[in-house]
């Protein structure tokens, strides 16, 4: 067994592990970054980029589909799984070579392997140890499923899901978070019959419900089923498909089942626990600098409790990489993190729903939605939707939620305005070109600042 001593050793080089070590490296200190599978991570590989370039795929052939409203001769001659996966992997390569090639140049060390803690503050590798004066964990997540359903064969995870090479005709997606609606819009728009079964009453269940409600509207226009408060009970494949058993009594079947009912922390099997490292339900306990249980051992990312978002993983790595070069970086709370959910129509948001800002706040609290429908830029995207504000009376904006195509791209204004404090009286003044979607959000500001322009 060798040894070797470096400033800081990194378990995991996914989102938050490979953000940490970098802004280490700029920090002066010598890192070892360690990556049982390959640098980037379930999002590089498995999430975020190969997802959403399914997604652009969907939205192209939803174009090609609807080209002779807008007065552009086009066909849809069909789906090519190939050229679809070909699309896919071709971008995924190139973002991996160009993130490797940025940790080479940082001179960070790459040990692929899998890693374990040891209770000495080592990381063994195989048999090698790597130690470091801090240590970062940063192991991610994994797809969770549910009691005594097994992924195999016909049931899916969503690595099974992209790795599909055929187009199925029927799926059934057990799950209406993020990730079920995302894997819903991109099938629907490959031409399959969706249906989503969801336990609660809604549709992204974490979001704001005006959202929630615009985007079920949504999917049933584009022929999308939900079963929403339904639970599921049982699974039956065949070599010709699946059934679904619902606690109502009722039966589903289709070609696939997509087990979508989110994701866990990895940290089964590494030694955390053995080293001193506290977990609850899987999930590694911190401080408010991201320290573990055990000095100079810090965790990032999804392994922390919290919303589970590359990056919210990148802001971790780089504030745990900062506080281990003693600098005094400052965190940036839950609440200001947005978030994006790629489906068609997209739906962002950052900071409190209505709901929660009146648990909060009670009776103070104010709010104004503005449909896109008065949006001229959504007019000629082809995009219906709306834009949700909320205030303290007479205090400052709490949370900003959004529905419609490409409101992703809406959210940092919101961010800004929700992390800074900013009351609609300030944003106000503030220029939005036109015509542009942003337009939207400016008038939600105007509308509380109690000068409305383009809405009664």
């Amino acid at each position: 067994m060798s040894e070797h001593q470096v400033d800081l050793v990194v378990l995991g080089g996914g989102s938050g592990g490979y953000a940490a070590a970098i802004r280490a490296s700029e920090l002066g200190k010598k890192v070892v970054l360690i990556e049982k599978d390959k640098v980037g991570g379930t999002c590089l590989h498995r999430g975020c980029i190969p997802t959403k370039a399914l997604l652009h795929a969907a939205e192209v052939a939803d174009h090609v589909r609807s080209a002779a409203s807008v007065g552009v001769a086009a066909h849809l001659d069909g789906i090519d799984p190939a050229g679809v996966t070909s699309y896919r992997e071709g971008i995924v390569a190139k973002k991996f070579a160009g993130l490797t090639g940025l940790l080479k140049a940082r001179g960070i060390e790459i040990v692929a392997g899998e890693g374990r803690l040891r209770p000495d503050r080592g990381v063994a590798v195989g048999e090698d140890v790597y130690r470091g004066a801090d240590v970062i964990l940063a192991t991610g997540s994994y797809s969770r499923t549910l009691p005594g359903l097994e992924i195999g064969g016909r049931v899916l995870d969503s690595e099974g899901a992209l790795a599909l090479q055929v187009i199925p005709e029927r799926v059934i997606i057990l799950g209406g978070g993020v990730i079920g609606v995302e894997f819903a819009s991109v099938w629907r728009s490959f031409g399959v019959d969706v249906t989503i079964v969801e336990a609660l009453d809604h549709l992204v269940p974490n979001e704001d419900v005006a959202l929630s409600k615009g985007l079920e509207r949504a999917f049933r226009k584009r022929g999308i089923a939900a079963r929403l408060g339904t639970r599921f009970r049982s699974v039956t494949q065949s070599d010709a498909g699946v059934e679904v058993a619902l606690e109502d009594d009722t039966t589903l079947a289709a070609d696939y089942l997509l087990v979508a009912v989110g994701r866990g922390p990895a940290t089964g099997g590494l030694g955390f626990e053995d080293a001193g490292v506290a977990l609850d339900r899987g999930f590694v306990t911190v401080d408010e600098h991201l320290q573990t249980t055990v000095p100079h051992v810090y965790a990032v990312g999804d392994i922390v409790p919290g919303l589970q978002l590359a990056h919210r993983s990148f802001q971790q790595g780089i504030f745990a990489a900062e506080r281990i070069a003693g600098l005094e970086p400052v965190s940036v709370p839950e609440t200001t993190i947005p978030r994006v959910t790629y489906s068609s129509p997209e739906v962002a948001s950052v900071g409190l729903t209505e709901a929660q800002a009146r648990e909060a706040h009670g009776d103070a609290v104010a709010t104004y939605e503005y449909n896109l429908a008065g949006n001229g830029k959504s007019e000629i995207l082809g995009t219906t939707g709306l834009v949700k504000v909320v205030r303290r009376a007479d205090g400052p904006i709490l949370g900003v939620h959004l529905i419609g195509d490409r409101v992703g791209e809406l959210i940092t204004e919101g961010q800004l305005a929700v992390g800074w404090e900013a009351h609609p009286e300030d944003l106000a003044p503030l220029i939005h070109a036109h015509p542009t979607q942003s337009e939207a959000l400016g008038e939600a500001f105007l509308a509380l600042a109690g000068k409305p322009l383009h809405a009664l």
